[in-house]
């Protein structure tokens, strides 16, 4: 209802089929504003974005009209209903059948049997995009509300996010024409779904970052006001450089990478998955931790509903969960990753190191000779995991994952802070951070990054004596230097102003 009431489905449907024709920054900027009100809001408009994305990449022309009309003009609620209790992350898994119901030599009809799970907006829909198999392939099928055979099962009784509905959706021999076959052609529904997660994961992204920031926002104002010792609990390092900065700075490096990835989906690339599961994976990973550490900052008063941080924490655990769990989005980036590798014979991240370097010589505080390190180093350490055959062992996939996602947001934010230092500022940028604040964010993110790299690779390249050299220990241990000046400046600085710090 909330989605359909407010409109939320006109922002991703284009001027000319009666929307408002939001691109991916917008949709981005609009999501974090709406999480950090209330994350449950904020999902159900993710799963309508979902299903009229769908729609635009995949249906024919008629189809477009009709649909996109009627959304437009009837405000129908839609459910993207691909997860299944055997098939969630993997769709290819997915058992639904959609059977030929043939006239003549063609089939004119489908018969669908299918039982999805975990369907946002599953009991309130009035249109359900269905992932099944069909005798060419995976196929998706639009089924309208009412239609015979389909049920929906109760509301799942959730963790958080509880305003948001989920349900189950069953299909027992629900018959559509040929004509709700999306796109008209079966078999490339997973490339269909492919190419709409990329674009879906940034709101995920945006999801994780508006309700992390909010969780944040209410720890600066209760450490304010709350006397320990005679002092604010914000005239405490050991309480700002804990759990408020290095939060602050995950959050904006996620953001940096979201901003990017959103600004090149605009700017009309494609191909951008990889893009898309990093930026979810950075934004989703710092939202739960500045959370959990907003509960924590706020003592017994966070575990507290009266303080509203507890609510946060419940929500946005699910944002790891929902459009790609954390660890297929790490196996996934490190497995696109590699490929950058292999195919460059190992240059991919030398050359934004090249870049990088190019950048810190054009504002030397930006800390992108720092991020130029860690780039250098992740370059050697996945020439060693190449060379031992390391990726044999599957969990390192995920490892990877990890840290190329944490080194490359490194990287974003301080080409973010380089721009903005030379006055570029994208008009509708929601960074949280400017000016010296700003650096020393960069600085501190990509001091962070580096030592991982270092210390991860170490771990696994241990038998090898010169492991220190090859990922430059030495290098990258120097460069912690002033870390500790930079989080006395952060803190201050967020502490001016917690809605715009640094500026």
């Amino acid at each position: 209802m909330l989605a359909g009431g407010l409109g939320l489905n006109l922002l991703a449907l284009p001027e000319t089929r009666g929307g408002l024709g939001a691109g991916a920054f917008d949709r981005y900027r609009v999501a974090e504003v709406i999480a950090g009100i209330d994350l449950a809001v904020a999902t159900s408009a993710l799963a309508s974005f979902l299903a009229v994305d769908l729609i635009g990449c995949a249906a024919t022309d008629r189809q477009r009209d009709l649909w996109w009309g009627r959304i437009a003009d009837e405000g129908m609620i839609t459910a993207f209903c691909a997860s299944e209790p055997e098939a969630g992350s993997d769709l290819a898994a997915l058992r639904s059948r959609a059977i030929h119901i043939e006239q003549g030599d063609r089939a004119a009809a489908y018969r669908i049997d299918a039982a999805k799970q975990w369907i946002s907006n599953g009991g309130v829909a009035d249109l359900y995009l269905v992932l099944a198999r069909a005798p060419a392939g995976p196929s998706w099928f639009l089924v309208e509300a009412g239609a015979a055979g389909l049920s929906r099962g109760r509301a799942e009784q959730k963790h958080g996010v509880r305003a948001s509905n989920t349900t189950s959706i069953f299909l027992a021999d629900v018959v559509v024409a040929h004509d709700r076959l999306l796109g008209g052609v079966e078999g490339a529904g997973l490339a269909q779904a492919a190419e709409v997660f990329s674009r879906a994961r940034l709101v995920a992204a945006a999801c994780g970052l508006g309700a992390g920031w909010a969780s944040l926002d209410r720890a600066l104002r209760y450490s304010r006001n709350r006397i320990v010792g005679g002092e604010p609990l914000a005239h405490k390092p050991g309480y700002t450089h804990k759990l408020i900065v290095p939060h602050a700075v995950r959050l904006e490096a996620g953001r940096a990478f979201l901003e990017e990835t959103a600004a090149r989906h605009d700017g009309g690339e494609t191909d951008l998955g990889t893009e898309g599961a990093i930026a979810k994976y950075l934004c989703t990973e710092a939202g739960n931790l500045a959370a959990d550490a907003a509960l924590q900052a706020l003592g017994a008063n966070g575990y507290s509903r009266e303080y509203h941080v507890e609510k946060i924490r419940r929500d946005v655990r699910v944002t790891t969960i929902y459009e790609g769990t954390s660890e297929v989005l790490e196996d996934s980036i490190g497995r696109g990753r590699w490929k950058s590798h292999l195919r460059t014979d190992g240059d991919h991240y030398l050359e934004q190191a090249a870049d990088l370097e190019a950048s810190g010589a054009r504002r030397d505080d930006s800390g992108a000779e720092i991020v130029a390190l860690a780039l250098r180093s992740l370059a050697a350490f996945l020439g060693e995991a190449r060379r031992r055959r390391l990726t044999r062992h599957g969990h390192l996939w995920l490892r990877l994952g990890a840290l190329i996602a944490r080194v490359e947001g490194a990287a974003s934010l301080a080409r973010q802070t380089v721009r903005h230092g030379e006055g570029f500022r994208p008009r509708k940028s929601g960074a949280r951070l400017a000016g010296p604040a700003l650096a020393a964010a960069s600085r501190l993110c990509a001091r962070e990054a580096a030592l991982r790299v270092a210390t991860e690779g170490s771990r696994w390249l241990a038998d090898d004596d010169g492991v220190a050299v090859k990922l430059g220990h030495a290098a990258i241990h120097r460069a912690q230097a002033g870390g500790i000046d930079d989080l006395r400046l952060l803190a201050a600085r967020l502490y001016e102003d917690p809605r715009r710090s640094g500026a």
